[in-house]
């Protein structure tokens, strides 16, 4: 049995981070970074000690706008690719070879991995809180919620035992 589609843009399934996580994890690494700063001007011991506390201040308050950026957009499975929001191809559906959503996988939070035939051709990219892809692998989740990155693991996986 395959699966049709008629039209290869049909969205199918959808993926977005949650709002209440995605204030949690926002207002956790910006609060990091601002009491980073805080405590490298207030009480640290040397210059040595000071300005290893304003990189990583600095480096967490990034890590938060990056993280915010991404966390804005959306993951969306068609019946060809799977896609960020912004139009970013992260894996071609024709390309995946195995999808793991086990307990001891390495896999994001409440997400699913998936295992590609090549790496794609973009390199290595992460998108804090939502996917990343190292390689051949791909990981969807982090402050998505279970059920949707769930749905969309189902799908992809009746699309791959569908395939001849």
């Amino acid at each position: 049995m395959t699966l049709e589609f008629t039209d290869p843009n049909e969205v199918l399934a959808t993926v977005k981070a949650s709002s209440g996580r995605r204030l949690i994890g926002l207002t956790s690494l910006g609060a990091l970074g601002v009491f980073l700063a805080y405590i490298a001007f207030t009480s640290s011991p040397g210059l040595g000690w000071q300005l290893f506390l304003l990189v990583c201040g600095g480096a967490a308050i990034w890590m938060a706008d990056r993280m915010r950026r991404a966390t804005a957009s959306v993951i969306e499975l068609t019946p060809t690719e799977l896609r960020d929001g912004d139009g970013t191809v992260i894996a071609r559906v024709a390309d995946i070879e195995a999808l793991d959503r086990g307990v001891f996988a390495f896999k994001p939070s409440n997400g699913f991995l998936l295992r590609t035939a090549a790496g794609a051709q973009d390199g290595n990219v992460w998108r804090p809180g939502l996917w990343w892809r190292i390689g051949r692998r791909v990981g969807i989740g982090g402050m998505t919620p279970g059920s949707q990155t769930k749905f969309m693991s189902e799908i992809i996986s009746a699309m791959m035992a569908s395939r001849p």
